[in-house]
């Protein structure tokens, strides 16, 4: 009888260990994808001060432009560092349209669009931005991977032990700020 009862015991203990570890792996999974985020949106505001500056040479009487766009890109940067998903997406939808707006004002100047230095720039955005969008969903996918498993029973309990929270996924609200910054030739 008492052989019974300590295995049922050690199989309670082994699947509490085995649920705790497989949450901890989720959260940290979910930490690195943030993480990932952090590296392209680190590398789209390096890249921004050097396509503003490109522009201005050329368009130079744009002034509120490129005031929008450094506005934009320090209140993402400002965002970023609450960590806060929610806070993060609408500070970089502002960004994304005032790049529009930048390349918008770029579309006016022929001999900018001709420029090497603004192609290649223009290409390395356009990469990064890709890079964001995989760097969302990968950290997506982890967020929904966690939010399952504290959801789901019998791991909601220990999740719930444990003080495991559910968290929010990097969404953009406003449908319009879902697209691109779309770059044309």
């Amino acid at each position: 009888m008492w052989i019974t009862i300590g295995f049922v015991v050690g199989l309670i203990i082994l699947w509490v260990a085995a649920t705790y570890n497989r949450l901890i792996t989720l959260r940290n999974r979910a930490d690195e994808a943030w993480s990932d985020i952090d590296v392209q949106l680190k590398r789209r505001y390096d890249l921004i001060p050097n396509l503003v500056e490109t522009v201005k040479g050329y368009a130079s009487h744009e002034k509120s432009v490129f005031e929008n766009v450094t506005k934009a890109r320090t209140a993402a940067m400002t965002a970023e560092e609450s960590g806060d998903p929610k806070e993060v997406g609408a500070a970089e939808n502002a960004l994304t349209g005032t790049l529009k707006t930048l390349f918008a004002v770029a579309e006016n100047y022929p001999d900018l669009k001709a420029s090497q230095n603004f192609s290649e720039l223009q290409a390395e955005l356009r990469d990064t931005e890709d890079k964001i969008q995989a760097s969302r969903r990968f950290f997506n996918s982890n967020i929904r991977e966690i939010n399952i498993k504290i959801q789901k029973f019998p791991s909601n309990i220990i999740a719930g032990i444990f003080n495991f929270k559910k968290r929010d996924f990097f969404e953009i609200e406003n449908p319009q700020e879902r697209d691109p910054v779309k770059v044309s030739f």
